[in-house]
């Protein structure tokens, strides 16, 4: 049971750089970016490969991106 739990959690990551800055975009962009766990510019962070996850980038492309 183990091995079948560590295939799933090491299973596809996704690095979301936040490359823009939210000031003068509305509120609920900025609960976006703060979400996904960035708080600085240039900031990568890593998160599971998943349709929700791509969903939240996709809410806000011009401030985030995904990088390969």
């Amino acid at each position: 049971m183990a091995k079948q739990q560590n295939a799933q959690t090491s299973g596809g990551r996704i690095r979301i750089q936040y490359y823009r800055s939210f000031i003068a975009f509305p509120k609920t962009q900025k609960v976006i970016v703060r979400s996904v766990g960035l708080t600085k510019l240039n900031q990568i962070v890593e998160r599971p490969d998943t349709p929700a996850m791509r969903g939240v980038v996709a809410k806000v492309p011009h401030l985030l991106r995904i990088i390969e």
